[in-house]
């Protein structure tokens, strides 16, 4: 498994000092650079300031829960990118979702075995940073969609489109497979690199997230559809 590269920063969040002390050390075994914050104030201060390669962040906090935490983030042109973590102690799919849906890369919920949290950092990092040798410049493109591999950006109709590393990697998948109708199981797979273990609403929730930033206006003819039963595949022109 490839080892983090020198001095990556990750952020744990969570107002349980236990827990962080705990998630810390397994991070920085694994090595990792950890920096730590116990409410949502200093977790926005440190982002901006020491831009962390990845948040892992607790759902409830004292004075903002991770869902705005989340919201802020995604709605900040500088910050919008930084992979996070979603820690939750509640139990209900809806919760998860709605972490999702708001920019979330993974979640995890508690109580949890710290390798996993380990495991899931280095997987998010994977997908968000690469650990693959150097590639000649590749584009994909289909209709208005452009997507530049080395870059990771994504053009649509010519205007750039923000997109989350978990709904880059689901784009990426589709545009170089079009046509193909992909089950759930095999797209998480193929494009997230971990097998699929959640509930499908998971994924689901991925692509309406996905649609809503590359789709054309409600009512007009979409790119990417939903096969019923399967899973979802990028419509040829």
């Amino acid at each position: 498994m490839p080892s983090p590269t020198a001095a990556q920063r990750i952020l744990v969040v969570d107002d349980d000092h236990n827990i962080v002390r705990l998630v810390r050390a397994y991070l920085e075994k694994a090595g990792y650079q950890v920096l730590t914050a116990y409410n949502g104030e200093t977790t926005l201060q440190i982002l901006r300031h020491d831009r962390p390669a990845l948040v892992v962040l607790d759902l409830m906090l004292p004075d903002e829960d991770g869902w705005d935490i989340t919201r802020r983030v995604r709605s900040d042109p500088i910050l919008a990118d930084t992979p996070i973590i979603m820690l939750t102690a509640r139990i209900d799919d809806t919760d998860k979702i709605i972490g999702l849906e708001l920019g979330a890369d993974d979640y995890i919920t508690k109580p949890f075995n710290p390798r996993e949290v380990v495991a899931r950092v280095r997987s998010v990092l994977r997908r968000s940073q690469g650990f693959n040798a150097p590639r000649p410049p590749r584009v994909l493109q289909q209709a208005g969609l452009l997507m530049d591999l080395d870059r990771r950006e994504v053009m649509v109709n010519g205007q750039p489109v923000e997109l989350t590393t978990t709904e880059f990697n689901l784009l990426k998948t589709l545009l170089e497979n079009p046509g193909y109708a992909f089950t759930r199981s095999e797209l998480i797979e193929q494009a997230l690199g971990y097998e699929y273990e959640g509930s499908e609403r998971t994924l689901d929730s991925h692509m309406r997230n996905l649609r809503r930033k590359i789709e054309p206006k409600p009512g007009e003819k979409t790119c990417i559809q939903t096969v019923y039963g399967l899973g979802y595949r990028l419509v040829e022109p």
